[in-house]
C-alpha cells in the first residue's frame, strides 16, 4: 500500500449505496477527516468514538468505494492501517435520482463533516505552533462575527459574496514572490449557530 497516495480533487458519486453511506452521520464525518492519510484509533480520538465503531464504519466506506487503505506503521507493536478518501470534495451524481431535499442534506452534512475535521487540524497546528512560540515569535489572527441572514436566498447571496470577496483576496497575494515569502494556512467556515449555543 502506499502511504503517500495521491488524492483526487473530486469524485463522482455515482452508486446509491454511495450516497447512502454519505447520508449517514459518521460515516460522513469520517470520509470528511480523511483529507489526509489516518488510522481507525487517530478517527475515534478526532469524533469521539470508540475505535471499534470507526473500523466498522471504514470498511463499510471502502466496501463502497469512498475510501481506501493507502499504508500501515506499527505502534506499540500493533499495526495500525492507514485510509484515506478518495477525494477532497464528492459531487453527487443526477442520475442518482435524488430529491433536492436529500441532495441538500448529503451536502450539509459533508460541509459540517468538514467544520469538525478542519476545527480538529487546526488544534493540531496551534499546538505544534504553540511548541515553536517559545524559540521564537508565531504572528497569527484570528476573526470571528456573527451575521443575521433572513432565508434561504439570503443565506446564498451572504455565502456566494463572502466567498468571491475572499477568493480575490487570496489570489491577489498569491500571485506575489513565493520564493522569500512564508506560506500561511488560511481556513474560513460558515454554519448556522447551534440551538441553546452560548453567544460569540
Amino acid at each position: 500500500m502506499n502511504q503517500n497516495a495521491r488524492i483526487e480533487e473530486t469524485y463522482l458519486v455515482t452508486l446509491p449505496e454511495q450516497a447512502a453511506a454519505l447520508l449517514h452521520p459518521i460515516r460522513s464525518e469520517i470520509v470528511a477527516s480523511l483529507k489526509v492519510p489516518a488510522s481507525a484509533t487517530e478517527i475515534a480520538k478526532m469524533l469521539n468514538e470508540t475505535p471499534q465503531k470507526i473500523n466498522y464504519h471504514l470498511k463499510a466506506l471502502e466496501k463502497v468505494g469512498l475510501v481506501q487503505k493507502v499504508g500501515t506503521r506499527n505502534v506499540r507493536n500493533l499495526v495500525e492501517v492507514l485510509y484515506q478518501a478518495v477525494a477532497k470534495t464528492l459531487i453527487l451524481s443526477e442520475s442518482l435520482g435524488l430529491s433536492p431535499e436529500t441532495s441538500q442534506k448529503l451536502q450539509d452534512q459533508q460541509a459540517l463533516a468538514h467544520v469538525l475535521s478542519l476545527t480538529e487540524a487546526i488544534k493540531k497546528d496551534a499546538l505544534q505552533l504553540m511548541e515553536q512560540a517559545e524559540k521564537a515569535q508565531i504572528p497569527s489572527a484570528v476573526l470571528q462575527a456573527s451575521v443575521s441572514l433572513c432565508g434561504e436566498k439570503q443565506r446564498n447571496e451572504f455565502m456566494n459574496e463572502y466567498f468571491s470577496l475572499l477568493h480575490q483576496l487570496i489570489e491577489k497575494y498569491q500571485s506575489g514572490e513565493k520564493e522569500n515569502g512564508e506560506e500561511y494556512q488560511v481556513s474560513i467556515a460558515v454554519y448556522p449557530k447551534p440551538e441553546g449555543g452560548k453567544q460569540g
